[in-house]
């Protein structure tokens, strides 16, 4: 046994000395060969974007590390000097996907996500299609808020809890079977397809924001985003819905046995908690300054954006007491609690910034979305069908967040190359990047529920195609029709 593990971690390292050395012979290959002729200045931003791209699609190194490159490769390369590089890890997006981080981790600390999920199930009923629904619900609606891979590991063992119980009240073997593989899938699927909905949903959304803000000095709107992408999303969990019934049907009944169950939960949940309710008010408080941000501005009392209300929700939440228990003497978030948050995303997009905005000085972007806007004499319709086809496909096998970082300066010079707004071509491209459903590796939701040993390769497959190309078609409208109505710049 021992053998075999020294063969595995041999052959671990192996593959891991490959994926570096891998991207390291492409950064010398580009030095030296110059392979596309460019002025020393572009080659250098390229061969560096190369190491960046090819170590990010390979894992050579956790991907908020390889971010933390031009750190070092900018300056010593002339590319630009230290301060210039370090600006973009303190893009003010940034700091709105933090406040969102810190948000969420306030609701995840006082239950107050349980409680929500547990509610809308206990609502819905108890028949096979009725629970999946109300999974759907609630899992979609949290992830409208909270990160699509928290609230899928928040609703796994939620889910498993009401499989093993399902699946002990019934006989039907392919019943059984159905049900516990539709309620794996729609936690997956429905984390991501409720993530997009919402700047803070997912990472790509706040990396294509960040970009946008970077280039244009144009903040996108949270409540601007959500009337594009809102719609998508209940659309698309309300299709979710139906495609698992057809493609997984349980015919499970009612049953009063799952339904105590349920309220059981409630129940040992007891009435809703002082530092919840606190909890659910500064989220509240936080998400309507959203939404209404800009009616607030146009008073001319306070001038509002996004990423100063995500701070400050964050700050409330340090600042006010957890009340209650007389032994809750602290504030509704510690220090100590921020030990569970994604710092690593934040130094992503900071690096991601950083290499889209060397790209762009150097002129790399602009010749490719050049080349691409004249060899096509392709319409703004299938344009956009386009990249949204290659962005979730694409994204089955990349990282979506090291995808959109990649691609947004790409569609969107090619956006105006072909003179149309930026964001026909960037909207979907990001939205897209989040709704691989084929393969366990499409996005960590995906990976997270595979692991349960209830869904097949096959299955997967089956479902997610289904829904890519919903995702596609509803994606495709709604950048077309909705897009030029409510995003300008």
């Amino acid at each position: 046994m021992s053998s075999m593990h020294e063969i595995q971690a041999t052959a671990g390292k192996s593959l891991g000395l490959l994926k570096l050395s891998i991207g390291l012979a492409l950064f010398f290959l580009m030095l030296l060969i110059n392979p596309f002729n460019m002025d020393p200045f572009p080659c250098n931003v390229l061969a560096v974007a190369v190491l960046m791209i090819s170590w990010w699609i390979t894992e050579a190194l956790p991907m908020p590390v390889v971010a933390l490159l031009p750190l070092v490769m900018f300056p010593l390369m002339g590319i630009s000097t230290v301060s210039e590089t370090a600006t973009p890890y303190a893009n003010e997006v940034i700091f709105l996907f933090m406040g969102g981080f810190l948000i969420g981790l306030g609701i995840e600390k006082w239950g107050l996500h349980k409680r929500i999920a547990l509610k809308i199930v206990s609502v819905t009923g108890s028949s096979g299609n009725k629970i999946l629904l109300g999974f759907i619900i609630s899992t979609g609606f949290i992830s409208m808020w909270l990160s699509n891979t928290a609230t899928t590991m928040m609703m796994y063992p939620i889910a498993i809890s009401v499989i093993s119980v399902v699946i002990n009240m019934h006989e039907k073997e392919n019943a059984k079977r159905n049900f516990a593989l539709a309620m794996m899938i729609s936690i997956a699927y429905a984390s991501n397809f409720g993530g997009i909905a919402t700047i803070i949903g997912t990472p790509p959304n706040v990396a294509y924001a960040s970009y946008i803000s970077k280039k244009y000095h144009v903040d996108i709107s949270f409540f601007d985003w959500m009337v594009v992408a809102m719609p998508i999303a209940i659309l698309l969990l309300i299709l979710l819905f139906f495609s698992l019934v057809l493609i997984f049907p349980n015919r499970i009944k009612s049953n009063s046995d799952f339904e105590q169950m349920i309220s059981d939960d409630v129940a040992e949940l007891g009435p809703i908690s002082v530092p919840e309710k606190r909890v659910l008010i500064i989220f509240s408080i936080t998400a309507l300054l959203w939404i209404f941000r800009s009616l607030i501005n146009q008073l001319n009392v306070v001038k509002l954006d996004d990423s100063m209300i995500a701070i400050f929700g964050a700050v409330l939440m340090f600042a006010v007491p957890a009340g209650g228990d007389p032994g809750n003497k602290g504030k509704l978030l510690t220090w100590n609690d921020t030990s569970k948050m994604a710092w690593g995303i934040l130094l992503l997009f900071g690096g991601g910034i950083a290499l889209a905005g060397a790209l762009e000085k150097s002129g790399i972007i602009q010749l490719i979305g050049t080349s691409l806007a004249a060899n096509t004499s392709i319409t703004v319709f299938f344009m956009i069908a386009i990249v949204a086809i290659v962005s979730l496909f694409l994204s089955e096998i990349m990282s979506n967040v090291a995808q959109v970082i990649v691609f947004a300066p790409i569609v969107t010079v090619l956006a105006e190359s072909m003179q149309i707004n930026p964001f026909l071509l960037g909207i979907p491209m990001t939205l897209a990047a989040s709704c691989a459903s084929m393969l366990p590796m499409g996005t960590p939701p995906n990976a997270i529920v595979f692991s349960s040993g209830h869904i097949k390769i096959a299955d997967m497959i089956k479902a997610g195609f289904v829904m890519n190309l919903i995702s596609i078609v509803l994606i495709v409208l709604a950048s077309f029709y909705i897009v030029p109505l409510v995003m300008h710049l």
